[in-house]
């Protein structure tokens, strides 16, 4: 299942953007930073306990089912007297999830963590980015292995003169994706896709934020 990946901010800056809001609601969600233990219940708890340690008075907390969807507004009602109380709303999500409460409630929102990408539990406790969201999917010529996020270099045509015996020369315990796409294209039959020359990757091609509306027909 893929996930927004995060880790926690260090205690210096969670002071900082603290710094003056004494009363606190915590949010947590019960998806992805659970699965990475970055904002589940257990982390909500500690979370309250340091910051009652640092002088701030907890107004509550909740663990959401999921953060970023659309009834989050509805779910945290029954918090609302919480939620009054509190100067600051301290939310543990992905950062989908902190947009998600800001725009539903007029509080002010600080973040707890850091969103780092999307990825996907590829070990216990690992996760993997599987996509750079690009715009410019090439997985129907690469045996559905994706260069941008599995070779270090993000080369779109390889493999780099540094490959040394199938392993990476930046990271000599990680497979060459280059190495990992010649043999599934060799095994499929399809080698000579590895022939086609892939334009570089214009990364400045599309205005940001991203935008996609789909006209009803």
């Amino acid at each position: 299942m893929i996930r927004s990946i995060t880790q926690q901010k260090s205690e210096e800056e969670i002071l900082r953007l603290l710094e003056g809001l004494g009363r606190v609601f915590i949010i947590g969600c019960g998806t992805c930073v659970t699965l990475t233990h970055t904002g589940g219940e257990p982390e909500v708890e500690a979370m309250k306990e340091r910051l009652s340690d640092k002088g701030k008075l907890i107004t509550g907390g909740v663990v959401l089912p999921v953060a970023c969807d659309n009834l989050t507004g509805d779910a945290l009602s029954k918090y609302g007297q919480q939620i009054a109380q509190a100067d600051v709303l301290f939310i543990m999500t992905c950062a989908f999830g902190v947009q998600t409460v800001a725009r539903q409630l007029k509080k002010l929102v600080v973040p707890a963590l850091d969103t780092l990408f999307i990825g996907k539990e590829t070990a216990l406790g690992q996760f993997d980015e599987i996509c750079l969201q690009c715009g410019a999917c090439i997985l129907g010529e690469t045996g559905g292995i994706c260069p941008v996020t599995s070779c270090h270099k993000g080369l779109v045509n390889g493999p780099c003169g540094g490959t040394n015996n199938g392993k990476c020369e930046i990271d000599s315990a990680k497979d060459c994706a280059w190495t990992l796409i010649y043999n599934r294209l060799k095994d499929l039959g399809t080698l000579d896709a590895m022939r086609r020359f892939q334009q570089p990757r214009n990364h400045q091609g599309e205005p940001k934020p991203g935008k996609l509306v789909i006209s009803a027909s």
